[in-house]
């Protein structure tokens, strides 16, 4: 791209940067006051009592002080894969800096972000919380280059297809068997960022059998499926834009604390104080654009800026600077190992393997409390996916470096002595 075309560029960035308001306006504040002092409620939230469960267990009834989505946001946290966010990273697997993004603060920024348009919308904040939570519980070890070279190697055998957000149901409601909401479950399989979209619309799915046929037809079909997914709920509309939100500047920031860009690399000018900005823009723009209505919306301006930083994100970021630029082709080969070792000790059924060890039996372990079983054996495949999906990364290099010595992983130091 010529020097000419870069200012324009700018240019117009800049100009529809300065064009998009900052704060709601006063029409739309007065009468949000006016609603909250007349007690309004919003006809399209969610409310608990249309929570819909798999299972009709007593155990899992609302109570006046733990509703519904309460409950599903106290079972996502309590379950081990929600402790294992800590140890995945976002973008910049092998950096040694504590600073950078981990799993776990991005579940929390979305959660933070949705909830805040949530409650301008009058939409419910509990059900919220829990899709925001519980939407990257699937997440492989090394963010979506990970998820690649998991999909990569899973399709090959099977012809089936790996997506993140499609395994972060599996692990809620067939892994540890929780029980969630069909609303919080949908959220988690309909949040998936990558498709960003100005105006959503709702589903209209109201049943697990539904739900289960959507579930299928993602691992059957792939991107024909995933593409066309729609949440059935405001709020896990509000979830999936606020995915886009969360990652879009942080990420920049993160780049930046690497030391891999510099603040004056992005069209907008901005740096990393980009975040901040589309923070609070484009949470003023959603709850401008959607108030008391059947979808969620914004201004064709806000998601043309939108669309515009996450395809740069793309280019400077994921593509250069991220795991994808640095170990791409060391990635692909330690998760194609680790995959067809993983499946050898199945095979065999190597009791003393660590599929067996740290993975088939905590599993076992965990829906034994609810009277189940992890039925591993009936598709071998699926179970080593379960199982390297689960794994962190510092888990993952280790493993795959104890089995593959000439997997070479870059060893994460705070100090070079030299």
């Amino acid at each position: 791209m010529d020097t000419v075309t870069n200012s324009t560029l700018r240019e117009d960035v800049l100009r529809r940067i300065a064009s998009l308001p900052d704060d709601l306006s006063p029409e739309l504040t007065e009468r949000m006051r006016d609603d909250r002092a007349r007690g309004w409620v919003n006809p399209f939230r969610t409310d608990d009592a249309r929570a819909i469960r798999r299972d009709d267990s007593p155990h899992d009834a609302a109570s006046i002080w733990r509703p519904a989505f309460v409950r599903d946001v106290e079972k996502i946290m309590h379950t081990p894969a929600y402790n294992r966010y800590a140890g995945k990273t976002q973008v910049f697997s092998f950096r040694s800096n504590d600073d950078l993004s981990r799993r776990g603060i991005h579940v929390q920024l979305v959660s933070r972000i949705a909830r805040d348009i949530g409650y301008a919308l009058g939409l419910n904040c509990d059900l919220i919380e829990a899709i925001g939570l519980g939407h990257d519980l699937g997440h492989t070890p090394f963010g979506h280059a990970g998820e690649r070279a998991l999909n990569d190697v899973y399709h090959a055998r099977t012809g089936r297809w790996f997506f993140h957000n499609v395994h972060s149901v599996r692990v809620l409601d067939v892994l540890y068997g929780r029980n969630l909401t069909l609303q919080t479950l949908d959220g988690c399989l309909t949040h998936n960022g990558e498709y960003e979209q100005r105006t959503f619309e709702l589903s209209g799915l109201s049943s697990f059998e539904e739900f289960d046929r959507t579930v299928e037809q993602c691992a059957s079909m792939g991107d024909l499926a995933i593409g066309k997914l729609r949440p059935m709920t405001l709020e896990g509309c509000v979830v999936r834009i606020s995915d886009i939100i969360a990652y879009v500047g942080r990420d920049r920031q993160d780049a930046i604390a690497a030391g891999l860009l510099d603040e004056d690399v992005f069209s907008d000018g901005l740096g990393g104080r980009y975040n901040s900005w589309i923070l609070s823009h484009a949470t003023v723009d959603i709850i401008e654009h959607s108030y008391g209505k059947d979808r969620i919306e914004m201004s064709e301006e806000m998601f043309a800026e939108l669309r515009r930083a996450k395809a740069e994100n793309y280019a400077k970021i994921y593509r250069s600077n991220g795991i994808e630029g640095e170990r791409a082709e060391v990635l692909a080969r330690a998760f194609s190992l680790m995959y067809e070792h993983c499946l050898g000790d199945l095979r065999a059924r190597d009791e003393s393997s660590y599929i067996f060890r740290h993975h088939i039996r905590r599993i076992d372990a965990a829906l034994s409390h609810y009277g189940k079983r992890y039925e591993w054996d009936r598709d071998l495949d699926q179970t080593v996916v379960d199982y390297i999906a689960s794994m962190s990364d510092g888990y993952f290099a280790e493993l795959a470096s104890k089995l593959f010595p000439e997997i070479r992983f870059p060893q994460r130091t705070y100090i070079n002595e030299r």
